[in-house]
């Protein structure tokens, strides 16, 4: 049976010369992640041309799920304080996925 959830997308735009802490925090982030109770899979991935370029593919049961995981302190320490620092951009896109 389909199911719907939330479906987050994001691009990572790493810092070269902090590429390997990007993936370390990212690792990190993933296993915390998907100990959430509203999420159903977090996974990344580098692109071949570019190693410095991060997608990011979440899925949560809904968009509160996605809310909650921005409030946890793995997501504060990790991601905000930890992560975004250390890129030169990123792009967040999120889609609710109604399944048939």
């Amino acid at each position: 049976m389909a199911q719907s959830y939330f479906q987050v997308i994001a691009h990572y735009h790493a810092q070269p010369e902090h590429l390997a802490a990007v993936l370390e925090l990212l690792a990190r982030l993933r296993a915390a992640s998907r100990e959430e109770p509203a999420n159903l899979s977090y996974d990344y991935f580098q692109n071949v041309d570019d190693p410095a370029h991060v997608v990011i593919l979440e899925r949560y049961i809904d968009a509160e799920g996605f809310a909650a995981h921005r409030e946890y302190e793995h997501f504060r320490t990790l991601g905000i304080d930890g992560i975004i620092p250390r890129l030169d951009r990123r792009q967040v896109d999120a889609y609710p996925v109604v399944a048939d």
